[in-house]
């Protein structure tokens, strides 16, 4: 199955998406204010130790500190693969110290950026990890010695008593000895460049930063399956041109100019998908249908038959709604970019077989995530529960913020609520005031509740205060918000 990769490049934000027979199965989004940094590499200082909480925070030059824990520290940890007591943070740190962190996660909601002290400089074929002395290969290279045979050419390259170590990456796979020399030739001199500049900048400051969107499309995204990478700014193909001619050779037969009037994104449905992708509710090409909500704790998501009775007994309905359902889980994590804890809340299966099937099928579903996935079997209530690690801000978080109206909830008082509620404010502020009227400001549909089915309510209470109530509509108003004037 050969995929597409479109690039919309503006001045203000980079869009990626990766079609996969027509359907949208990634979406990336980067803008030029809030660059993801992940990957960051920064000499910052400690502002605070908590030796209660085993934790540091560091000033890396945001607006917020970030946070570094025992685990993460690579002076704490055993380095010859036996298990030992982590070295309390205590006796590694001190306020006011200097220290090199990369970013593992960025700066999500309130909480900072998670920083390591461990580092890792990515590379198109090979990880360098300048603290470590084995090699590493992906879980993806399956073939015992394809494995052994990557092993000893990175073994060959590296020189003798050189400090530092590689994980050899999927696209080492068919590389060339060349390819994977270059490799090692960038890494190393992006490693002396960021010590050199350790020695020389004050802290807080920046030594290296990872590429930005359109370039990792490069050296990340590009596979075997991949038919074209197609970019919508010539000025931006351009540059993206002269990336691969020194770092992606092999991937430039791929990259291609997109000069259409008609928007790349239109054209694949990519805008319309992305709207979608915003909703709580995906519909199954069978009649069923997904609820996705997404939580600060969690994200949950329901599987429903909706209309779908093709199956020849209910047994088979549920069955086949929840196969078609995990494909479409797995690729609504991927186009959301939900991360954390996830809860499947599939249709009830008593046959233990059916319940195997879907299991595997959505393992094999999420096979295709670039991202680390966990999937854990049926509970005992018949919920999936899987993690999916997260890195950056979700679509939802980069695209939206919460409502004004709900403040984020998903839903209003009524206007009836909000009449009732104004007739209590009425009769609190009588007592402790005696104005000549009362005004009422509020949304157009809550006073039209006034002047119609609640008039006679509000008449009573006038009766009853012995003060007029006049009524003003304020058209900017949301629907919760009012005012009581004294007048």
């Amino acid at each position: 199955m050969s995929e597409d990769i479109l690039v919309n490049v503006t001045p203000q934000e980079t869009r990626v998406a990766l079609v996969l027979q027509g359907a949208v199965q990634e979406l990336h989004i980067e803008r030029t204010l809030s660059r993801g940094m992940a990957g960051n590499i920064y000499l910052g200082k400690v502002v605070r130790v908590l030796p209660g909480m085993q934790s540091a925070f560091i000033d890396i030059g945001l607006e917020r500190a970030a946070f570094l824990h025992v685990a993460d520290i690579w002076d704490a940890r055993s380095h010859d693969g036996l298990p030992t007591t982590p070295i309390p943070i205590e006796r590694i740190l001190f306020d006011g110290q200097s220290i090199t962190v990369q970013v593992i996660k960025d700066p999500i909601g309130t909480k900072g950026a998670r920083l390591s002290t461990q580092i890792s400089i990515a590379g198109r074929m090979l990880v360098y990890l300048p603290q470590e002395s084995h090699i590493g290969i992906s879980q993806r290279i399956e073939n015992e010695v394809e494995r052994e045979l990557l092993r000893e050419k990175v073994q060959k390259l590296m020189q003798e008593g050189e400090k530092g170590g590689f994980i050899i990456r999927t696209m080492a796979e068919d590389a060339s000895d060349h390819d994977l020399q270059m490799d090692v030739d960038y890494l190393r001199k992006t490693w002396s460049n960021i010590t050199q500049l350790a020695k020389t900048k004050p802290a807080p400051s920046l030594l290296y930063q990872d590429l930005d969107l359109a370039q990792r499309v490069m050296r990340d995204f590009v596979n075997d399956e991949t038919a074209s990478i197609q970019v919508d700014s010539r000025e931006n193909f351009q540059k993206l041109q002269q990336f691969g001619e020194l770092y992606t050779p092999s991937v430039l037969t791929k990259l291609a100019h997109y000069p259409g009037e008609r928007p790349l994104f239109d054209l694949y449905g990519v805008e319309e998908e992305i709207q979608r992708a915003l909703g709580r509710r995906v519909d199954l090409k069978s009649g069923g249908y997904l609820i996705v909500d997404q939580t600060e704790a969690m994200t949950t998501i329901d599987v429903n038959t909706g209309s779908f009775v093709n199956g020849r007994n209910f047994d088979d309905t549920i069955f086949k709604t929840n196969l078609e359902a995990s494909h479409a889980i797995a690729r609504q994590l991927r186009l959301r970019n939900l991360g954390g804890m996830v809860i499947l809340d599939f249709i009830d299966m008593e046959n233990v077989e059916h319940r195997n099937a879907v299991l595997s099928e959505l393992n094999r579903a999420l096979a295709r995530d670039r991202t680390k996935v966990s999937v854990s079997g049926f509970s005992a209530l018949g919920l999936v529960e899987m993690t999916r690690k997260r890195t950056r801000e979700s679509l939802a978080h980069i695209l939206c913020e919460p409502c004004p109206a709900c403040g984020g909830k998903g839903q209003v008082k009524t206007a009836r609520t909000i009449c009732y509620e104004i007739l209590r404010e009425l009769t609190r502020e009588a007592k402790q005031f005696n104005p000549r009227e009362f005004r009422i400001l509020a949304s157009q549909v809550v006073i039209d509740m006034f002047l119609e089915e609640e008039s006679q309510h509000l008449a009573m209470l006038g009766d009853f205060l012995g003060k007029p109530i006049s009524l003003q509509v304020e058209a900017v108003y949301h629907q919760e918000q009012y005012d009581v004037i004294l007048m």
